[in-house]
């Protein structure tokens, strides 16, 4: 499926379902976001949804300012990561000054952006030596169940771009380094249709469209592969792909 930044529909979308989003999208690991922002204090999160990034980037002791363009996610975030500034703003607009912030990071966020504008407005807030840092979650095909959860539900933006090599980038922006972690996490069948109707596609979609899909995820869950049917937890194993992006 071709999805674009310009396509403001869809990536407008997150904040008609802010609660499901904070309920069932996962974090990051902790070990990834270290590596993702170096020795970085001051840091920007670009894009931040209800946080997800924002408090493991919290956790490791920054200083942190979160900047959401959807109000909804914001609340969620505020709700979520107390303490932590949030502020409306996009990764092509960003409410802050020259060279205040040591990293700008974006969690799931960077294929909604304009990149070479974005590329150029982190240049702006980040210091000389600052770090852009970009990363993914991507669901592990590797196992049956997810294999054939994503023959049902068309692909997220985010796996495009992130199955694609190197992200698209611009000036000031030269050297790039990726780094890939893999992991388990354990939810709920409840959490895995939460993560799913959470999905700006199925968001946008039409209600027969997202009724068909979403009730094929459920009979995937409880009657048609083994690894899920009868089961009050399933395991979910993730692929993170991050990239660390200096001046070179």
């Amino acid at each position: 499926m071709d999805y674009h930044w310009l396509d403001r529909r869809n990536a407008e979308s997150f904040g008609r379902q802010a609660a499901a989003y904070e309920r069932a999208r996962p974090s990051y690991p902790t070990d990834a976001v270290a590596w993702l922002i170096g020795e970085a204090r001051r840091v920007a999160d670009v894009g931040a949804g209800t946080g997800k990034l924002t408090r493991v980037l919290a956790g490791l002791g920054r200083e942190v300012v979160a900047v959401e363009p959807d109000d909804a996610m914001r609340a969620e975030l505020e709700a979520s990561v107390p303490g932590v500034s949030a502020v409306k703003g996009r990764g092509e607009h960003l409410p802050l000054a020259d060279a205040s912030v040591d990293a700008v990071t974006y969690g799931q966020a960077w294929h909604w952006v304009d990149p070479a504008v974005a590329s150029r407005e982190a240049g702006r807030v980040l210091t000389e030596t600052g770090t852009l840092g970009l990363v993914w979650n991507l669901r592990d095909p590797s196992e049956g169940w997810v294999a054939r959860l994503a023959e049902i539900v068309p692909p997220a933006p985010g796996e495009v771009m992130a199955m694609s090599g190197e992200p698209p980038v611009g000036l000031p922006f030269a050297h790039a380094e990726e780094g890939r972690w893999t992991w388990t996490r354990t939810v709920t069948p409840d959490d895995v249709l939460d993560m799913m109707t959470s999905r700006s596609h199925l968001i946008t979609a039409p209600a027969a469209e997202r009724t068909r899909i979403l009730g094929g995820v459920r009979d995937l869950l409880d009657t048609t592969h083994p690894a899920t049917t009868g089961r009050a937890t399933v395991q979910v194993p993730y692929v993170t792909i991050a990239w660390r992006l200096t001046r070179g």
